[in-house]
């Protein structure tokens, strides 16, 4: 395949599953706000940290008022990771790669452009965001579904799966990250209600809570979370799962193109310390470090793939 094309399908696919993330983040901290009446800044902040785009949003606004970060994360396109910005690239891509996808699939990435131009064309209320939300998330639902139920498993395929996990990886690890350090508002809340509401926020957030809930019933614990969303290979947003799709999709490309490549060494390497690790060990070494040096083995390996299969993002 030539690189244009891979890049395209990974890059449509990475913007997708972004425009998704930045909405359950939005939702994380709007509910997260609720309970947080002294501070509702603190939170808009934190969750700006995460989506990463804190900096361009220090350029623009002086505070950090619910309006200003929900319209900068939704509608603003100076944000290269807002919902607006993310569906018009994913676009761009599709159209860049039309000929590798199904009618479907490229139906539903243009029927969802219209719905989120048509949606975000006038800034979003309060009380208007969660059905704004969950109209996101039903139409990157729309395009998977798609892809899932029409293209061929060949190397078309496993692109748009390695963008899928890269973006999805990278976003579960700073939802885990930023809520461990930031959320909180002192040492003093750890494991009080407050905490475990917000740990249960985090869980709706990624769409875990009814899962987790069936597996652990009442046992909700800062441990128990993060070894479901750390370990769980049955979840699919879990940064395990994520990983295992990537180990899989590299392989099948492995096999078809008869080529070992240095990505592939990445993920082997990802996937060993996966294994090897507990929720126990992670706590022993740190949370936060063991999260940080996830993101930064994610990163290498997205950067790796662009390399190795010569496409630049």
């Amino acid at each position: 395949m030539l690189g244009k094309t891979a890049g395209g399908l990974y890059w449509m696919f990475r913007f997708l599953e972004r425009s998704e993330n930045t909405a359950r983040l939005i939702e994380a901290g709007f509910r997260i706000a609720l309970t947080r009446s002294k501070d509702p800044e603190a939170e808009w902040k934190s969750v700006l940290t995460t989506a990463g785009v804190r900096v361009m949003y220090d350029q623009k606004y002086d505070g950090y008022t619910a309006s200003d970060a929900i319209d900068f994360l939704l509608r603003d396109t100076d944000n290269p990771s807002s919902v607006m910005s993310s569906i018009n690239n994913a676009r761009q891509n599709a159209r860049l790669v039309r000929t590798a996808l199904t009618t479907e699939v490229w139906e539903a990435v243009n029927e969802s452009w219209m719905a989120m131009k048509a949606v975000l064309k006038t800034p979003i209320t309060e009380t208007k965001l969660p059905a704004v939300l969950g109209e996101i998330r039903r139409h990157t639902a729309l395009v998977r579904g798609a892809v899932h139920g029409t293209m061929l498993r060949n190397d078309i395929f496993d692109f748009t799966q390695l963008g899928i996990a890269i973006e999805r990886a990278d976003n579960t690890a700073r939802i885990i990250d930023v809520k461990y350090y930031t959320l909180l508002p002192s040492a003093s809340f750890v494991g009080s209600t407050l905490d475990n509401v917000q740990w249960e926020t985090i869980l709706r957030s990624v769409s875990a809570h009814r899962s987790f809930r069936w597996l652990n019933n009442d046992d909700i614990s800062p441990m128990t979370i993060a070894d479901f969303l750390i370990f769980d290979s049955r979840f699919p947003r879990s940064l395990s799962f994520c990983s295992r799709t990537l180990e899989d999709n590299l392989g099948y490309l492995a096999k078809d193109y008869g080529t070992q490549l240095p990505c592939h060494d990445l993920i082997d390497a990802q996937r060993q310390r996966l294994r090897s690790s507990t929720i126990e060990t992670v706590f022993e070494e740190g949370l936060h470090q063991f999260i940080t040096s996830f993101i930064r083995e994610n990163n290498a390996i997205g950067l790796q793939i662009e390399q190795d299969y010569r496409f630049v993002g």
